[in-house]
């Protein structure tokens, strides 16, 4: 709890406008996606870098736990205030889009801006800024840079680190640091902004952002091929990027998916398909894209496609994605609560990981639906269970931890683009070595020696 003295400083800083404790806040910003619950002692909306750097210092100074929070969508708990404290919230100020080089190929936004509304304002000028996650209508950019988010466009594009050029950032001693400059070159000194991408508000909080931008492709092509098994699928993938050929997306969905959407949507999927695979393919010539569209599709029926659906119109892209978007939400068919994870491997293990994981799936029987982003090797495995019941949440832990060994064995990672935050913290131990572990603490106690900021996450 924090004493009347911290309150009365906090209100001096930001305002009583800004600067809330009464139950209703601490409960709408004591939960994100994971749908764990973890109360802060109060919320604050800084107005400005320099609130932000007056409400370090005295946290720092007075040990009191922060933790900043863009829209709380996160899936591991990235934001959660598991220590109680202060919870930065950047929605109500720090959220304007302060400016767009035309020349530069530059976008510089505070951290509360909505990755969509950044999209939006530099389509309009004819510029792209790819990383779309799913959660791309809410999410910010501070928080897309806090868990180095990904999206269904990473396949060609990249994922946000990708996209970084430079940071603002407030040290938990309140002092603020620049990182990387906006220029296409730069190695000068250490690269601080890539240790604080990814790095969950844990060594500094963010409070601006230099971003690259690109042209604008005038091209898009939508197109979908169903498979009879998921490994006809996957082989399909990797054999199509081996070619020359890289997709904006190429998404899957697998049978299980397939089968809960089409009974929440009746959208006339094929449910007795193994798979199906979901591609866009972009361009500034539409001789271009049209060459790469018939490229996929002989690499879809090479390996075993029995159908290839291009869509027409804009209409029909549309319709043809509804599947994969509505993916999530419709697997809550086959149990009340979704252990969801997101490991990555590398694209032509795609096969031998999912057979391994059907594997799991029969050992414990429970449903494991999974669906992703195969174009980068990331896919999304969704252990189903009854929240209500503690043997089966336990029985689902275990198969979550077996995953996440045959990814590692497999050569790849316990998360792609969600984080580690709180859930995954436990497994560290499966993906990195002793040493390994203490450098990143080493690190952490360099930014942050008092552990003030987002305390408990990523297992440090």
């Amino acid at each position: 709890m924090l004493e009347s003295k911290h309150i009365d400083f906090l209100k001096d800083i930001v305002g009583e406008d800004n600067c809330f404790f009464d139950k209703a806040h601490k409960i709408a910003y004591c939960y994100d996606a994971t749908k764990e619950r973890y109360e802060p002692d109060c919320v604050v909306f800084p107005r400005s870098e320099e609130d932000i750097s007056s409400i370090l210092r005295y946290c720092n100074e007075n040990a009191i736990a922060v933790v900043p929070r863009g829209s709380g969508s996160g899936f591991t708990g990235g934001s959660l205030p598991s220590s109680g404290g202060v919870i930065l919230a950047f929605e109500k100020h720090l959220n304007k889009i302060k400016e767009i080089d035309i020349k530069n190929l530059v976008a510089v936004v505070e951290p509360g801006v909505i990755n969509m509304d950044l999209q939006k304002a530099v389509e309009e000028v004819g510029l792209f800024y790819p990383p779309d996650p799913a959660s791309q209508d809410y999410s910010t950019i501070g928080g897309n840079v806090s868990e180095n988010a990904g999206g269904m466009r990473a396949t060609k594009y990249g994922i946000t680190k990708d996209f970084v050029m430079a940071l603002r950032a407030v040290l938990p001693n309140g002092e603020i640091i620049k990182s990387g400059k906006r220029t296409i070159k730069d190695v000068a000194g250490f690269n601080t902004t890539g240790i604080l991408v990814g790095s969950e508000g844990s060594l500094a909080v963010i409070s601006e952002i230099t971003l690259k931008l690109l042209p604008k492709p005038k091209y898009t092509k939508t197109a979908m091929g169903i498979f009879p098994s998921i490994e006809s699928a996957m082989n399909a993938v990797y054999k199509t990027i081996a070619s020359g050929i890289t997709p904006v997306a190429m998404e899957f969905l697998d049978n299980l998916t397939i089968r809960a959407v089409e009974s929440k949507y009746k959208k006339g999927l094929p449910t007795d398909a193994g798979a199906i695979l979901i591609c866009d393919v972009d361009g500034s010539l539409i001789e271009d894209v049209e060459y790469q569209l018939k490229a996929v599709e002989e690499k879809f029926l090479e390996n075993g496609a029995s159908e290839f659906k291009k869509a027409n119109s804009e209409s029909e892209a549309k319709d043809i994605w509804f599947s994969r978007r509505n993916a999530s939400q419709s697997i809550t068919i086959y149990g009340s609560k979704k252990l969801n994870e997101d490991i990555t491997v590398p694209r032509s293990k795609l096969p031998e990981l999912l057979e391994e994981i059907a594997k799991v799936s029969k050992k414990y029987d429970l449903k494991i639906p999974c669906f992703g982003h195969t174009g980068d090797g990331n896919v999304h495995t969704n252990v189903m269970v009854e929240g209500g019941s503690k043997e089966q949440l336990e029985i689902g832990h275990k198969a979550i931890e077996e995953i996440f060994q045959i990814a590692i064995n497999l050569g790849g990672t316990l998360s792609g683009e969600h984080g580690i935050g709180l859930s995954k913290a436990p497994f560290m131990k499966l993906a990195f070595s002793e040493a390994e572990m203490e450098l990143f603490r080493s690190i952490k106690r360099a930014f942050d020696p008092n552990n003030i900021l987002n305390p408990g996450k990523m297992g440090l």
